[in-house]
């Protein structure tokens, strides 16, 4: 009992490590460059949301196939902490509090209408549905361009480095995504 506090502190440490990690590769000006997301609030949403995803499905795996217990309760703290981040913001950008949990119910079916898009395009046979899936949340109204296609790549990438990684550095809160310029070339 006595050790509880100090595993809360550490538990606390890696999902703002998990999250902080995820925040600065979202930011990342080649999404916004070299692949043509849109740099708005909205695009910088759409690329949190990817990279949470991965992130999460990628703790799921991981307890599902019985290598390590906790991704989920894991996977759980880090949407709680994604949460919070986009009620301070909603806050910080002068959103009133009774306007809050309208906004907070309109992120929350985005997320999990992605997350639900995503999941069912990275287990489907055909790459190009990933792609669609992209380009429905992300560049809407553009249809399938080179932008989609490449961020389609980066996220493949970005799965197959994430299952590589080791479950235990996941949750002391290392983890590490691939370098999205890598991927800006359009022919890459």
């Amino acid at each position: 009992m006595i050790l509880r506090p100090f595993r809360r502190n550490a538990e606390k440490r890696s999902i703002a490590s998990l999250y902080g990690t995820i925040v600065a590769q979202a930011r990342l000006a080649a999404f916004y460059a070299d692949y043509g997301v849109p740099d708005t609030v909205q695009g910088r949403f759409d690329l949190i949301v990817l990279h949470l995803v991965l992130l999460l499905r990628r703790l799921a795996r991981e307890e599902a196939s019985g290598r390590a217990a906790g991704g989920r309760e894991l996977g759980q703290r880090l949407f709680d902490a994604f949460c919070r981040d986009l009620d301070g913001n909603l806050r910080e950008m002068g959103t009133g509090d009774l306007a809050v949990p309208k906004h907070m119910r309109r992120f929350a079916e985005a997320f999990y209408g992605r997350q639900a898009a995503y999941v069912a395009a990275l287990d489907a046979a055909d790459d190009r549905d990933f792609e669609n899936a992209l380009t429905r949340n992300i560049f809407p109204g553009e249809g399938i361009d080179s932008g989609a296609a490449r961020l389609a790549r980066y996220a493949h990438a970005a799965v197959r480095e994430l299952d590589a990684q080791e479950a235990n550095a996941l949750i002391r809160g290392e983890v590490t995504f691939p370098n999205p310029e890598a991927f800006a070339d359009a022919r890459a």
